[in-house]
């Protein structure tokens, strides 16, 4: 039997510990957990060989298997990240403002650890790894839940977590799995607001939509992506094509993946079979409008293109399938977005610096960008090492969420005997 409570206050107890170690301390138990990750990685792999052929054998498709997949180079780069968190500022203790009251006491925001952070997540085991050493860097216990298909896997990457912490004298409650597949568990948790500072959810809507309705506890919502990318009539349709093929196939599995492509009327009919062309290379299917299935269908290309279904506008494919309308100019495309994105990742691709800006102040995704993939929202390329989630909300932290995201801030007053008038 799973005891919550005990999972609970043992997190408390060890987020007390970890609020106050020094940035060596933390580091140590980084450069350990990542010596074991290499040292167990035939055992993991083991582990996670089992949970394919599970999902295989259940006929996940291709996008979840991605997901949950962990190879020599996946497990490595998982080694690498953690070792690159070693070298990234320690948030915990940086003072964010400070000034001088009239009356002489001295008044500072300074940084702590947010304290306990439940995580719920599906299909990503290297969600394990990227949540337990960042909120470990910013002097946070943690209390993972995965799904079901990753039991394995996630289980094998706790363990060796545990084993490290424990080489290095840190309380292995510091990062706990709650293992038992009961979902009454994930209720529990929601509920669990004693011990529990945040819950951050990495899932489909249902998920969030779970925890929004159950928690009793502050809740960050993320990672649904429904990204757009618009090819302004100025863009340089060469450049256009390889950002779209990059967003678009580099990983399709992924939050911050291409979903829609917006094509400007004016260079509709030069960039769609161009594009078309890269993409049929990658067996990507289109999902288009009537006049963009027009010039896709005279093309010969021998790309997969269907008309776009009613609610093709509002999918996040997690697939190689991407949706292509052509719109009339840059406010028809900004009008699309408001209408159909999650404001994860959106993009424009423009030579003109007055669209760029309109663009820019119009939308308020967590990320927006001009002339690049939206694959780049991500902690790694933003140069805040791993991430525990892409945040779509508006508090308390945007877009990827980095050590400075995992943290608070509390009021230091420094007096000289100072008393209220």
């Amino acid at each position: 039997m799973t005891d919550l409570q005990q999972m609970g206050q043992a997190a408390r107890a060890a987020s007390r510990q970890l609020a106050t170690l020094k940035t060596d301390a933390k580091n140590a138990a980084l450069r350990a957990i990542a010596d074991e990750l290499e040292a167990q990685a035939a055992h993991i792999l083991a582990q996670n060989a089992l949970d394919i052929a599970d999902g295989e054998a259940r006929g996940l498709s291709p996008a979840l298997l991605d997901r949950l997949l962990l190879n020599e180079k996946r497990l490595a780069a998982l080694a690498a990240d953690t070792r690159h968190i070693v070298s990234l500022p320690d948030p915990v203790g940086a003072e964010i403002a400070g000034r001088v009251l009239p009356n002489g006491m001295r008044l500072a925001k300074r940084r702590i650890p947010i304290g306990v952070i439940g995580v719920i997540y599906e299909a990503r085991p290297n969600v394990t790894i990227d949540v337990a050493t960042l909120c470990l860097k910013a002097g946070n216990a943690t209390i993972l839940r995965g799904g079901s298909e990753t039991r394995r896997s996630n289980l094998a990457l706790v363990e060796a977590i545990q084993a490290a912490l424990g080489r290095v004298g840190l309380p292995q409650a510091a990062v706990q799995y709650i293992a038992d597949p009961d979902r009454a568990l994930v209720t529990e948790l929601l509920r669990l607001d004693k011990y529990v500072d945040m819950i951050i959810p990495r899932g489909g809507n249902a998920l969030h939509r779970l925890c929004r309705e159950q928690s009793t506890i502050p809740v960050i919502t993320g990672g649904i992506g429904i990204c757009h990318i618009f090819v302004d009539e100025s863009a340089d349709l060469a450049r256009a094509v390889d950002i779209v093929e990059n967003a678009k196939v580099q990983r399709p599995s992924v939050c911050n993946a291409l979903d829609t492509v917006l094509v400007h009327r004016a260079v509709a009919p030069q960039f769609l079979p161009a594009m078309a062309a890269r993409l049929a290379r990658h067996r990507v299917e289109l999902r288009a409008t009537p006049d963009a299935l027009a010039i896709l269908q005279a093309d010969a290309s021998g790309i997969t293109v269907v008309p776009a279904g009613p609610d093709d506008f509002d999918t996040e494919w997690l697939a190689l399938i991407l949706g292509v309308k052509i719109v009339e100019n840059l406010e028809e495309a900004i009008a699309h977005i408001q209408e159909h994105s999650t404001e994860h990742s959106d993009s424009i691709l423009t030579n003109n610096w007055a669209n760029a800006t309109r663009f820019v102040d119009a939308l308020n995704s967590s990320a927006v960008f001009v002339n690049a993939s939206t694959r780049f929202n991500d902690g790694g390329q933003f140069g805040l090492g791993a991430e525990v989630a892409v945040s779509t909300q508006k508090l308390h932290a945007r877009g990827p969420m980095g050590l400075e995201e995992l943290t608070t801030y509390k009021w230091v007053v420094f007096g000289d005997g100072h008393i209220r008038p």
